[in-house]
């Protein structure tokens, strides 16, 4: 293991986050802000409590999953796009470096990222809610494998990705909308039988739903499977991109 190249690529991608770290911590602040200001005042002032719990504290681990998703998927997608987009990608590729550790350093850097602002959400809630966390190892658990499993996702779409548009279309029309649709804002069981059935063919909702288990003790569906969902997700991440690597698939193209 080339610890060194690891740690290079690593602090590379994390030296690009900080020099941007007012927007980086600002922008989720504001937007969670918001979201309390939308969602809490406005509709909480509606639905009081759901399944025993406010409203407002309800919707924090939804809050925080659309934003680790989203921003995991992003982060990992623009590390490895930009040295294809510049061409430095073939310096790397000539290397002495593995694949494995390329990965290593670019989904690591993506992952801390995103795990970042997963806790600046979470700290930003705590001024608006009283939340206690139930089971704190699960849902560390649940954030972090979140965290390699959508910066894996966007690795695999920065390497399939030819341009900028392309780049954007999964996270903007595939899976913000699979965010908002999976629980993140309510409870499955508040909607009508038919849509609880179709609800459950979102990949999202067991991801949801076991995060919020570790705060409240709740879930949609039993904690387990949501485990049990997001493991899997995530080895088929890492059997993509093994067989991209193998292959050279939009790498070396």
């Amino acid at each position: 293991m080339n610890f060194q190249a690891v740690k290079a690529i690593y602090f590379f991608e994390m030296a690009r986050f900080f020099r941007t770290l007012l927007q980086s911590f600002v922008s989720p602040v504001i937007s969670t802000s918001l979201y309390f200001v939308v969602f809490g005042t406005a509709i909480g002032s509606r639905i009081q409590e759901v399944e025993g719990i406010s409203y407002g504290a309800f919707i924090v681990p939804g809050l925080i999953m659309l934003s680790v998703m989203t921003q995991a998927t992003s982060n990992g997608s623009f590390g490895i796009y930009f040295p294809k987009f510049i061409g430095t990608i073939y310096e790397l590729l000539s290397a002495p470096v593995s694949y494995f550790e390329i990965l290593l350093g670019y989904v690591g850097a993506a992952a801390t990222k995103a795990l970042f602002i997963g806790l600046v959400i979470l700290a930003t809630a705590s001024v608006f809610v009283d939340l206690k966390i139930m089971h704190p190892v699960a849902m560390i658990l649940f954030l972090v494998l979140t965290c390699i499993s959508f910066a894996l996702l966007g690795f695999i779409l920065g390497i399939w990705a030819r341009n900028f548009e392309q780049l954007q279309l999964v996270p903007l029309l595939v899976v913000t909308p699979l965010v908002f649709l999976g629980g993140s804002f309510y409870s499955v069981s508040m909607l009508p039988p038919i849509w609880q059935t179709i609800t459950l063919f979102n990949p999202v909702v067991y991801l949801v739903s076991g995060f919020r288990w570790s705060f409240f003790g709740n879930a949609d569906v039993p904690i387990f499977v949501s485990l049990l969902a997001i493991s899997s997700f995530t080895v088929a991440c890492i059997i993509i991109v093994a067989w991209i690597f193998n292959t050279g698939w939009r790498i070396k193209q």
